[in-house]
């Protein structure tokens, strides 16, 4: 099992990521003020299921390569570190250009709850920018540990972590469900909060980054 500190940096990194404006919140959002608040919640459960699919073929895959060649668990975890720090990097440099944005909803075609939620394990399954993610984001956060049961114990991390990944994303995507056209007025409105929480998502993951290898916490 992972420890509990790392468990809790994922949870943190996966917040950090949730909790700003994207392509998953804009797709949730689509669907409640296109369809109806139902919808919504299908398509947040859909893009949950399919982040959770995506999970396990990511921890599944990394423990076979690990298997081949062991010293990647070490060399990965200072690749994926710097990809979180070019994350958080990203969305301070960004931030205030993102936040003039205003979001607009575009319409959609009235669909089935079913076929709502199959929508979005397929969107979130084939986008390379999630698989990517997964495979550097993993790894820094992955321990060895005794190695006559080590790629016993990667998998089995790997598998627990990336499941915190796509669960974490629930409360932000619930919220943006339920309030539908009030979230989108709210933050059209309020630029200076989403600066400030982009800064603030920023830091957190870049923070992680650096607490992996010089331990401050």
């Amino acid at each position: 099992m992972p420890s509990l500190d790392a468990m809790i940096a994922v949870a943190l990194a996966g917040l950090a990521l949730s909790a700003t404006p994207g392509p998953s919140m804009l797709y949730v959002l689509s669907r409640t003020v296109g369809q109806s608040r139902a919808a919504g919640l299908a398509s947040a459960l859909g893009l949950c299921l399919g982040g959770i699919i995506l999970a396990i073929a990511s921890a599944l895959g990394l423990a076979a390569v690990f298997q081949q060649a062991d010293w990647l668990v070490t060399g990965l975890r200072y690749v994926g570190s710097a990809y979180l720090i070019w994350l958080g990097y990203g969305m301070i440099r960004s931030a205030r250009a993102d936040a003039q944005v205003t979001l607009n909803v575009e319409e959609v075609r009235k669909k089935s709850l079913g076929s709502i939620i199959w929508q979005g394990v397929v969107v979130e399954v084939l986008n390379p920018k999630t698989v990517l993610f997964f495979a550097l984001f993993l790894p820094p956060f992955i321990s060895a540990g005794d190695p006559q049961s080590a790629m016993q114990n990667v998998t089995l991390q790997l598998l627990v972590l990336g499941a915190l990944v796509p669960l974490t994303a629930i409360p932000s995507d619930l919220v943006v469900a339920y309030m539908g056209g009030t979230m989108t007025r709210v933050i059209n409105r309020q630029r200076a909060m989403r600066e400030g929480m982009a800064w603030v998502s920023g830091l957190i993951l870049i923070g992680i980054a650096l607490n992996l290898h010089l331990q401050f916490l």
